[in-house]
């Protein structure tokens, strides 16, 4: 079968998520065109989603021209390839050469963190400093981390990465729990070489073992759990057809790639629209330990690991209950081969309390309603990390999203004379402090394409003839105009929120009608102005920024993240300063962790979790969910 016969697509909506025939389709055009070869790996895959406006005008049955992103790397020269593909035409668009040094390096792959230990056992000053620590190299898993970007001779251009040690003691040891600190390896990986090896202190190595699924570890497992069964005798109450999904007045598409992992599209309530697109586009884990071995340590999961390739196949009961509807996710491999993820995302509906309820003091009615929620939701696995995201739609319009963290967190040894930077979690173990900043990219449509921010919050008044007793507070709203006024910080002490309004659709009481992003307020980035990490994730030190919608914006580090300088993304877009007001715009909104560890979080860590809420503000004339019914007699059972 040709090319041109091979069906490269059976989508049929321009959002749709990648499929393995296109992966496969992009691949056989790259090679027709030259642009693969046996040293050439895939760094990158997905959709070159259209334009809100060529997405909003698709209409079943029209033709759909599927593109797709691709970034090669040539792993022998470290030259690389940024490309677009027709996998509908088996052509390709553009092909651009990248120079490492401006624009940034293409993320890291599996490929290359397979090589890391040969690389630093290879080298004699590796290999030296574990001997005189008496550890045998071939018991130290290397683990291969991101560089950034710092004023280290040679590295400019070059494709680099570091490597701590971490002793594994036997093969089912789970080696954080054993760092070899004081120790790190720089590492070429075009070169395949050590460049720099940091002996910085020797420090004993814990022994306890962290092995949480080992029942000399854990002890015998607890009886007194009873089962919980969650069933919908009647199936579930939402319905899919490929990848819309419709459920309680709610009305969306999902979609998938490698980079942001879930995303979410054309999100209407009552059938008015509300978001045209909703993701994760960034997060950041800047680490607190100054010492000369860790002072680099900050990881960019989204543009340096693309971590939705890690994303995990659920299983009933494990990771989701009740009545699941499973999607498949597809990525590309390095060598440009798809690779489907079985039960990627999740989908279910759930309980969730009491949606509202009265008892009345004059006509002794009592009334109440029980909530219930939409849950789509999708895990990754980055190295010592599981991220859990968790979108939730309720019945009366609020969105609601929920990261998750768990897994291992990152180890350091715990010196005697202590650690200003790291708790101690284990007898001569240390858990160094660290955040996890996220930032949702938010393509609101609040009845409409043409939104605005407005800036609400408490406003205290003092005692004047209007206000004699002194009790009287007001909201304060504030218009954001321009997009260098709409970098802001939340204020809880303020009870600050942001309205995204469309100043052009009016509720019956003549205001304009909003969602508003109700932000958690945790710390913003907590490294100083003058550090790598702050030019580079400068988007981590705000909660909002507000930009014009321009598709060519989409990640709020920039495009190539891995080694990038810095500046790129969201402080560049916002240095133009555009007019925001009524126009198609785009909310970001970073939240996230700050996370002090503590001796519960090992030798595994329980959910921490952070996230945002949308509400509505006057986008209804009334309370929406009237319409729900009581529960029946057999519901409300009375002793």
């Amino acid at each position: 079968m040709t090319i041109a016969e091979q069906p490269a697509t059976t989508t049929t909506h321009p959002l749709d998520p990648m499929t393995a025939e296109e992966v496969t389709a992009v691949r056989a055009a790259l090679d027709e065109a030259g642009l693969l070869g046996e040293n050439v790996r895939f760094t990158f895959v997905a959709l070159e989603e259209p334009d809100r406006q060529a997405a909003l005008a698709h209409r079943p049955g029209q033709d759909v021209d599927r593109r797709f992103r691709a970034v090669l790397l040539d792993l022998a020269s470290g030259v690389s390839h940024d490309t677009v593909v027709s996998a509908t035409r088996s052509t390709v668009d553009s092909a651009r050469r990248l120079d490492p040094a401006v624009d940034g390096q293409p993320p890291i792959i599996d490929t290359e963190f397979e090589l890391v230990e040969e690389i630093v056992n290879a080298d004699e000053r590796w290999t030296s400093a574990l001997r005189k620590r008496g550890i045998d190299p071939a018991t130290v898993r290397a683990a291969p981390l991101s560089a950034g970007v710092y004023d280290e001779p040679g590295e400019r251009g070059k494709r680099i990465i570091r490597s701590l040690g971490f002793q594994q003691l036997h093969p089912a040891d789970h080696p954080w729990a054993h760092p070899v600190d004081g120790l790190c390896a720089y590492i070429d990986l075009t070169h395949r070489e050590v460049t720099r090896v940091i002996d910085h202190r020797e420090l004993p190595v814990p022994q306890e073992s962290g092995n949480f699924d080992d029942p000399e570890v854990t002890g015998p497992a607890r009886t007194s759990l009873r089962p919980i069964e969650i069933t919908q005798p009647e199936g579930p109450s939402f319905s899919v057809e490929g990848h819309r999904v419709r459920w309680e007045n709610w009305d969306l598409r999902l979609g998938f790639n490698e980079r942001e992992g879930l995303t979410l599209h054309q999100l209407s309530f009552h059938q008015r629209p509300v978001l045209h697109r909703a993701s994760i586009a960034e997060m950041v884990v800047p680490y607190a330990d100054p010492s000369p071995v860790r002072f680099w340590q900050n990881y960019f999961d989204c543009g340096e690991y693309m971590f939705a390739r890690y994303t995990n196949s659920l299983e009933l009961g494990c990771d989701c209950l009740g009545e699941i509807h499973y999607f498949d996710a597809v990525v590309a491999d390095d060598f440009g081969r798809p690779r489907t993820i079985r039960n990627g995302i999740c989908m279910h509906e759930e309980d969730y309390g009491v949606l509202w309820k009265h008892t009345d003091l004059f006509t002794g009615s009592q009334e109440t309603r029980r909530q219930r929620r939409l849950v789509i939701s999708f895990f990754t696995t980055v190295g010592n990390y599981d991220y859990g995201f968790y979108w939730y739609f309720y019945l009366d319009g609020t969105i609601q999203l929920e990261c998750k963290a768990t897994g291992i967190t990152f180890t350091s040894a715990y010196p005697e004379e202590g650690h200003e930077h790291a708790t101690q979690i284990a007898p001569g173990l240390g858990a160094p402090f660290h955040q996890h900043l996220f930032c949702a990219r938010l393509d609101p449509a609040v009845d409409g394409q043409h939104n605005a921010v407005e800036e609400v919050e408490a406003e205290r008044l003092p005692v004047s003839e209007t206000n004699p007793r002194g009790n009287a507070f007001r909201a304060k709203r504030t218009r954001l105009s321009t997009e260098g006024q709409a970098a802001r910080l939340a204020d809880n002490s303020r009870a600050r929120t942001w309205h995204i309004v469309n100043p052009g659709s009016q509720n019956r009481y003549g205001d304009n009608v909003s969602y508003v992003l109700h932000p958690e307020g945790q710390p913003v980035m907590l490294a100083d102005e003058s550090a790598s990490v702050h030019a580079r994730g400068t988007f981590a030190t705000k909660h909002l920024w507000v930009t014009r919608y321009d598709p060519e914006q989409r990640y709020p580090a920039g495009d190539l993240v891995n080694q990038n300088p810095g500046g790129a993304g969201l402080p560049a877009w916002a240095a133009a300063d555009r007019d925001i007001d009524g126009q198609d715009i785009v909310v970001w909104h970073t939240f996230g962790l700050t996370h002090f560890p503590r001796p519960e979080d090992w030798p595994i860590m329980p959910v921490d979790r952070a996230g945002f809420t949308l509400t509505p503000g006057g986008f209804f004339d009334r309370n929406p969910t009237l319409d729900v019914p009581r529960s029946t007699a057999a519901d409300c059972h009375r002793e």
